[in-house]
């Protein structure tokens, strides 16, 4: 799937218009539009944004981060769980940036995928 068939798809799961979603993230509805389309693409404030506004890495919005083939339904519920678990991230007492939390989320997802693989390697 791609960027512009994921974003559209998470827009719509929030009933947003395009408009809408412009006026949150700070851009233009032609914007929206140029990205769900494939015409034109985020430069990287926007990309963090879309981000940050749908609670989803960027890498899951750019097709990067792509859920294994052998995942089913329960593993992606408890990726979700283990990554709203670690939502308010802090370190020596700071809390992280939105950049910094999303960097720590892409880590712990790609840790995730490989611990769950050796798991269910174990049960067969």
């Amino acid at each position: 799937m791609d960027f512009g068939t994921r974003l559209k798809e998470l827009r719509k799961s929030k009933k947003l218009t395009q408009q809408e979603l412009g006026d949150i993230i700070h851009v233009s509805k032609v914007s929206i539009s140029g990205y769900e389309r494939g015409e034109r693409s985020p430069d990287r404030e926007t990309l963090t944004a879309l981000a940050d506004y749908f609670n989803v890495t960027t890498d899951y919005l750019l097709g990067r981060n792509k859920t294994p083939e052998w995942a089913d339904s329960g593993d992606l519920i408890e990726l979700d769980k283990m990554l709203e678990s670690n939502i308010n991230m802090a370190y020596g007492g700071e809390t992280l940036t939105n950049e910094e939390k999303q960097r720590v989320k892409d880590v712990l997802t790609g840790l995730f995928w490989e611990f769950r693989k050796e798991d269910k390697s174990k049960e067969k």
